[in-house]
């Protein structure tokens, strides 16, 4: 098969590549579109150690069925899917809870690290265990299809906090991933979403699908923008989707007391703060990884159009010219949100 290989720092081949064998338990899947991650693009440059070379990155895709395993059920060849980023075992105590972004064995598509290599969906097939397999309607477009394992992200983080009808949410953070946590933050029914971001272009797709309030850190000042559409008191949840450490500290100080930081982005494995303030304030804090559930929730929220991703699709491109869009979205001279591949 033809597939976009990493092979070192900086550097995509598309060239042939083994066929993936489909195990008893794996469904075969002929890749129609992927996205591209964020953390692809940082797992381009080397940097982040968790793509490991030679590597077939790519973990937000959607297909054909091609074959299935001897001991599957449910699908037959032909059916539209989907398919989660996390590869759980579907056996230990989380999974058993239906926590399977916290599987004792769970792994990454697309993801190599010492400790386990999962060659992804850049490539014209993927084989995949079948419980992490769900079938899409006919209706939504392979493309589309593609931004449910973001999706289903930023809602698992918009879920890891209360929200309710009476609550100001802030989202720090308006790129792919805080795009979808403030449509899961309406959602939930929040009174107030505010989207925070430098980049003017993000903050206007962010009003688009819903934001109530926009806030340019470089055009004022952060926490008295928060202040004032709080009445004074601060956000009763805040979101962190960027990942550094300066706007996780911001998050911190605008939020109320008695409120909660939720902790999405991570670019920056170190963060300080002031200790008393998580004491004094009551605050609490949480991290949100991967989904935990909500990808099949998502199947029937974005092809009903309550989550909206058709805004933050930029380009769509044949699979071969995958080397010139990572160099694209790592030289970020463009306002580009999602580039899908299509094999």
């Amino acid at each position: 098969m033809k597939a976009l290989i990493y092979t070192k720092p900086y550097t995509l081949e598309y060239s042939d590549f083994p066929d993936p064998t489909a195990g008893d338990d794996d469904v075969l899947i002929r890749v129609k579109a992927c996205g591209i991650c964020g953390s692809d693009v940082h797992g381009f440059t080397g940097k982040t150690g968790r793509r490991i070379p030679p590597l077939v990155m790519g973990h937000e895709a959607a297909g054909i069925v091609e074959g299935l395993g001897g001991n599957v059920s449910g699908f037959e060849k032909g059916d539209r899917v989907c398919f989660d980023s996390t590869v759980y075992c579907n056996k230990c105590e989380a999974c058993r809870a239906g926590l399977f972004n916290r599987c004792d064995k769970r792994q990454v598509l697309g993801v190599s690290v010492p400790h386990f290599r999962r060659h992804g969906a850049f490539a014209e097939y993927v084989a995949v265990p079948s419980w992490i397999v769900s079938k899409i309607p006919d209706q939504l477009s392979f493309v589309d299809a593609a931004l449910l394992e973001p999706a289903s992200i930023g809602t698992h983080a918009a879920n890891r906090a209360p929200i309710s009808n009476k609550d100001t949410v802030v989202v720090i953070g308006a790129g792919t991933i805080g795009l979808f946590i403030l449509q899961g933050a309406k959602l939930r029914g929040a009174a107030k979403v505010i989207a925070v971001d430098i980049n003017e272009f993000r903050l206007d797709l962010a009003k688009k699908l819903g934001a109530d309030k926009l806030i340019n850190p470089l055009k004022s000042n952060l926490s008295e923008a928060v202040l004032q559409e709080t009445e004074g008191k601060g956000a009763n949840v805040a979101l962190e989707a960027v990942g550094y450490a300066k706007t996780f500290a911001d998050a911190v100080a605008i939020t109320r007391m008695g409120g909660y930081v939720v902790a999405v982005g991570n670019l920056e494995k170190k963060a300080e703060f002031d200790l008393q303030q998580l004491i004094a304030r009551e605050l609490t804090f949480t991290g949100s990884y991967a989904s935990s559930g909500e990808f099949r929730d998502c199947i029937e929220l974005v092809a009903s159009g309550k989550i909206n991703v058709e805004p933050l699709i930029s380009d769509v491109l044949p699979l071969k010219e995958g080397p010139g869009a990572f160099d694209r979205l790592l030289k970020a001279e463009e306002n580009l949100l999602k580039i899908v591949l299509e094999p």
